[in-house]
């Protein structure tokens, strides 16, 4: 029942258009995904990003975040989610994950920072949103990389990613909860009736040990691409939909596509 829901609402919404950033009712479409395009894993194929040009332009999504990218990759991705749609105003951001020994960032092969990145359509009306970045005060210090996190926030909808420790589980899990529990209450802080969306690859699996939804807040919805890629929203928001999207070998990941209905009912008081 509630995929037919779902389905009506997008039915009933002007061609090109989510209603992504609007008030009321619209649908939010996100997009998870880890390009492995450092060129320094064996995942590497160097087809990584054209292939995520040709996802985005067509799904046209309004989120999209990203995993294990060099810097440039976001403004070849940023120029194809403005393109894919008319109408609202793309913004981008970009956090390079740290380098201990050198104390500079992760680099990609080709010299470039290396780290996380995230696309967002807003309303024209979403005239100054603001960039969150961080790195995690937990660390598997026998990994050299440093995990960190990024935000947008806007009027009409906060946007994170991250990519977690891949090295500890135990390590993934409390930044799991700095993110979850910290990071994105700060960045809301009170402005709780525009919804929340995350996406990253967490390493951390859904009846695994240690478990992703024990860093899960009472009220968010999840889902997953069967492993440890995860898409998560705050109250208010209801997934109804989610679908993993072949990438053609280009990367070790598929790409994951959750529709979500969003409603502007603010959360209980106290849940936040």
């Amino acid at each position: 029942m509630l995929a037919v829901v779902c389905l009506l609402v997008v039915a009933g919404l002007p061609a090109g258009s989510s209603g992504a950033g609007t008030t009321g009712t619209g649908v939010l479409r996100v997009l998870q995904m880890n390009l492995c395009n450092s060129g320094r894993a064996g995942c590497y194929s160097g087809r990584a990003v054209r292939q995520a040009v040709d996802v985005i332009a067509a799904e046209a999504p309004d989120v999209v975040t990203l995993n294990e990218i060099c810097r440039d990759d976001v403004v070849t991705l940023e120029r194809t989610l403005r393109a894919a749609r008319s109408g609202g105003t793309v913004v981008s951001a970009f956090q390079a994950a740290g380098d201990r020994p050198s104390g500079g960032p992760t680099r990609c092969n080709n010299g470039e920072p290396y780290g996380i990145g995230l696309l967002a359509r807003l309303d024209d009306g979403d005239a100054r949103p603001s960039v969150h970045r961080g790195t995690y005060p937990a660390q598997d210090f026998a990994d050299p990389e440093e995990r960190v996190w990024l935000c947008v926030r806007a009027a009409g909808l906060h946007a994170c990613t991250t990519h977690l420790a891949n090295t500890s589980a135990q390590v993934a899990l409390a930044q799991c909860g700095q993110l979850l529990g910290t990071v994105v209450p700060g960045v809301r802080g009170d402005a709780v009736s525009a919804p929340t969306v995350v996406g990253g690859d967490l390493n951390l699996r859904a009846g695994g040990t240690p478990d992703v939804r024990s860093c899960v807040p009472v009220g968010y919805r999840r889902i997953d691409d069967g492993a440890r890629q995860q898409i998560l929203a705050s109250s208010g928001v209801t997934i109804c939909c989610r679908r993993a999207v072949d990438m053609r070998g280009a990367t070790d990941h598929p790409a994951l596509l959750a529709t979500m209905i969003r409603s502007w009912s603010p959360p209980p008081p106290g849940l936040y």
